[in-house]
């Protein structure tokens, strides 16, 4: 029997990625699982987002663990769609215990060069479509008195970072919506946490405006390689999904009951590795 047997998962951005990854961990361990993506293109975002078809690999993905999966085209800029997708999978599941909001975008631009379009729909989905995503979720867990709320952010929510401004303004702004949901909601049964990973290897940042931004010069992978290590402690030019999908199956599980309104580095020691360097 898995660890979160007769539990329903909820998971934005779910196509591929970081999200699939969750999707896949959580199935194993025998919770059904609600995915959603926005499956179209973002006209500020350098690099190809997921499809229809990314989607329905990872709903096959976790029905080969035998789990149920409701796999639905959402934005989670939209209230609306993210409204209609919770209460959906509350008719057809008949709760949600675990909330995973993961959708998120990249793009690269020094700020006095960005265009407003840009900010707009980092902002948009990277913080208000965590509110969205959670808004539409949370008066049902509050009405069942139990919830395990869990919303990616990044080493960036914890500092700034040259062309992230508006990644960092919106990873920012995830760390202050936890920590508020985390006190509204403590003596209701639901925890709500952040996870601040460093780079994940994952489509988001295999392009070439990002390669750019870490500077790898010319931007390919191969210079990628040796460019991404650099903020690192530990010398790895990226963590696995995985990696992060360990870290939030122990945050959702009941060991993890009183841990709320923390944000979680899995930043290959990156923080502390840029103080070190500010102070040595």
């Amino acid at each position: 029997m898995g660890k979160f047997e007769g539990k329903t998962a909820l998971i934005s951005g779910a196509a591929r990625g970081q999200g699939r990854c969750h999707a896949d961990n959580l199935a194993r361990e025998g919770a059904d699982i609600v995915i959603c993506d926005i499956c179209m293109q973002v006209d500020t975002v350098p690099y190809e987002l997921a499809s229809k078809d990314d989607l329905i690999q990872t709903q096959e993905m976790v029905e080969a663990h035998g789990r149920c999966c409701l796999a639905v085209q959402a934005d989670v800029r939209d209230f609306q769609q993210m409204q209609e997708l919770a209460n959906r999978a509350i008719r057809e599941f008949g709760k949600i215990d675990i909330l995973i909001s993961n959708a998120g975008i990249a793009s690269a631009s020094l700020l006095a060069e960005m265009s407003e379009q840009m900010w707009r729909d980092m902002i948009d989905t990277n913080l208000t479509g965590q509110f969205n995503t959670v808004r539409a979720v949370i008066p049902h867990m509050i009405q069942h008195q139990y919830g395990r709320i869990i919303v990616i952010s990044s080493q960036l929510g914890l500092t700034g970072g040259k062309t992230q401004g508006h990644y960092a303004a919106a990873k920012h702004g995830i760390i202050g919506l936890v920590e508020t949901l985390a006190i509204e909601n403590a003596d209701k049964g639901i925890t709500v946490n952040a996870i601040c990973p460093t780079t994940v290897d994952t489509a988001m940042v295999h392009n070439e405006a990002l390669y750019k931004a870490f500077g790898a010069n010319p931007p390919t992978y191969e210079n990628a390689l040796k460019a991404f290590p650099k903020p690192n402690a530990i010398p790895v030019p990226w963590i696995e999904p995985q990696e992060v999908s360990n870290l939030l199956m122990f945050l959702v599980s009941d060991e993890a009951r009183y841990i709320t309104g923390a944000a979680h580095r899995i930043d290959a020691g990156s923080l502390a590795s840029a103080v070190s360097k500010r102070f040595g």
